[in-house]
C-alpha cells in the first residue's frame, strides 16, 4: 500500500508461541482497538497516524490473552524511505542510496509488568519478520517519553559511547530542534539508572550491534525525544544472529 506516493508494506508472519505467550500480527478491528488502547497508555499524546493504515501491528499476548506489548512494523523499499516515520525527523537519503528492503519498527508499547519474556518474544517476532522478508536492515526512531532532553541526560550520555552511523548510512538533520548528545560523553553517574532509562527498542537495536544518529530530535507534538537507530542485518554478531534465528524460527 502507499502513503503519499511511498510504498509501505505490511509484513506477513506466522504466529510464534513460546512459554504460554503468543506473538502474532493484528487481524481485525478488535485487535486494532486493543493495540491503540495500549499505545495510548504508553504514549498519552499519541494520535491517529497515517502509517497505521498501511503498516502491520505486532501483538504479544499473555497466557490469559491479555495484550502485553505491541509494536508497529512496516517493510519499506529503499526508494520509499522518504515516506517512513523516521524520515519526518531525519534525512534518510544516505540510507535510500544503499538500496534494498528495510524494516521499520515503531510505536513500541508494553503493558505494566509485561516482563522480560514478553519483550524477548517481541524481539523474536521482529527477527522472524526480518529473516523471512530478507531485509537489508532495521531502522527506526527510538523514543524517550518526555521532550525535555535534560530528563534523559544520562541515558543520552550512554549513547555518546555507542557507534555513530557510518557516513554512508548516517541520516542528515531535518528537525528544527536537535540535541547533539556526543557532547554529553562522560557525564554518566549511575550506569544502571541510565540503562533503565533507555527505551527497550533502543536497547534491542544496540544489542544487535546497531548504530545511532549523531543527534536526537525533539517532538513537541508527541512530547518525546527521538533517536535514529539502524541495524544492518549482515553486521549482527554471529552468535547473536544465531541466537535470534533459533528463537525466531520453529
Amino acid at each position: 500500500m502507499s502513503r503519499g506516493g511511498a510504498t509501505i508494506i505490511a509484513p506477513q508472519m506466522a504466529g510464534i508461541a513460546r512459554g504460554g505467550m503468543r506473538a502474532r500480527l493484528a487481524d481485525g478491528a478488535g485487535d486494532t482497538d486493543a493495540v491503540m488502547a495500549l499505545r495510548h497508555q504508553a504514549w498519552p499524546s499519541d494520535g491517529a497516524d497515517p502509517l497505521d493504515a498501511v503498516a502491520g501491528q505486532l501483538m504479544i499476548e499473555g497466557r490469559d490473552g491479555r495484550l502485553l506489548a505491541t509494536v508497529r512494523v512496516g517493510l519499506v523499499p529503499a526508494l520509499s524511505l522518504a515516506g517512513s516515520y523516521s524520515a519526518r525527523f531525519y534525512d534518510l537519503a544516505p540510507l535510500a542510496a544503499e538500496g534494498g528492503l528495510w524494516l521499520e519498527p515503531g510505536r513500541f508499547a508494553a503493558a505494566p509488568g509485561a516482563g522480560w519474556e514478553a519483550l524477548r518474544l517481541c524481539w523474536a517476532a521482529l527477527a522472524r519478520i526480518a529473516l523471512e522478508a530478507g531485509v537489508r536492515g532495521l531502522f527506526g526512531c527510538a523514543s524517550f517519553p518526555g521532550a525535555d532532553w535534560q530528563h534523559h541526560r544520562e541515558a543520552l550520555a550512554l549513547l555518546a559511547a555507542q557507534p555513530v552511523s557510518p557516513g554512508v548510512l548516517r541520516p542528515g538533520p531535518r528537525a528544527p530542534e536537535r540535541v547533539a548528545y556526543p557532547a554529553l560523553a562522560g557525564v554518566v553517574s549511575d550506569q544502571k539508572a541510565a540503562l533503565a532509562g533507555t527505551p527497550p527498542l533502543l536497547r534491542f537495536y544496540l544489542s544487535l550491534g546497531g548504530h545511532v544518529s549523531d543527534h536526537a530530535v525533539v517532538d513537541r507534538q508527541l512530547d518525546t525525544l527521538h533517536v535514529f537507530t539502524c541495524v544492518e542485518t549482515d553486521k549482527i554478531p554471529k552468535a547473536r544472529r544465531e541466537s535470534l534465528r533459533a528463537l525466531a524460527m520453529d
